[in-house]
């Protein structure tokens, strides 16, 4: 965006101070315009023709754009991906916690990958492991939904759970 001095044009289409149209004026007589209500002259639109350039005070506008922008990145929420690892023989009450720790994560919008990593004979029962994480993704269904099923990748086992839509997740209940 280029101010005052910066801006190359012959002629400007003008906006006065006020949001008004002043018309094609020659670009030095657009500055004074400017500098007599003490002012910047911004350039609004360069790809116009003529460039549509605007009578505001620079500092003031930047100032709200950068407001503005904040306001917008806070009310946006990132989904991250958080990964609960479990092995074939886990404990139910062990299994009970991992299982409240992702009901956590789901709840804030996080999606969870629930990872079953088998060791030296354990690969020979890998229907132990995907039994549980079929519990681990029964247990969360009311607040989850499967986005990647279950897939043996080397010696780990994967799926991807994430959050129910709200008005989803109202009708189960």
């Amino acid at each position: 965006m280029r101010i005052n001095e910066q801006i190359r044009a012959r002629q400007v289409r003008l906006i006065g101070k006020d949001g008004s149209q002043v018309g094609v004026v020659d670009l030095s007589r657009a500055k004074m315009i400017a500098d007599a209500d003490g002012l910047d002259l911004v350039e609004i639109s360069p790809n116009a023709e003529p460039p549509v350039c605007k009578v505001i005070d620079y500092g003031k506008y930047r100032y709200q754009l950068t407001k503005r922008e904040k306001e917008n990145k806070k009310n946006q929420h990132i989904s991250k991906l958080k990964e609960i690892k479990v092995k074939p023989n886990i404990d139910s009450h062990d299994l009970g916690f991992k299982v409240k720790n992702a009901r956590g994560f789901l709840e804030k919008g996080n999606k969870v990958k629930v990872s079953c990593f088998f060791r030296g004979r354990e690969m020979i029962h890998t229907e132990i492991g995907r039994k549980v994480v079929a519990e681990f993704a029964e247990q969360l269904k009311d607040v989850a939904q499967v986005e990647m099923p279950m897939k043996m990748m080397g010696r780990n086992l994967h799926m991807v759970l994430a959050p129910c839509s709200k008005d989803h997740s109202k009708g189960d209940k």
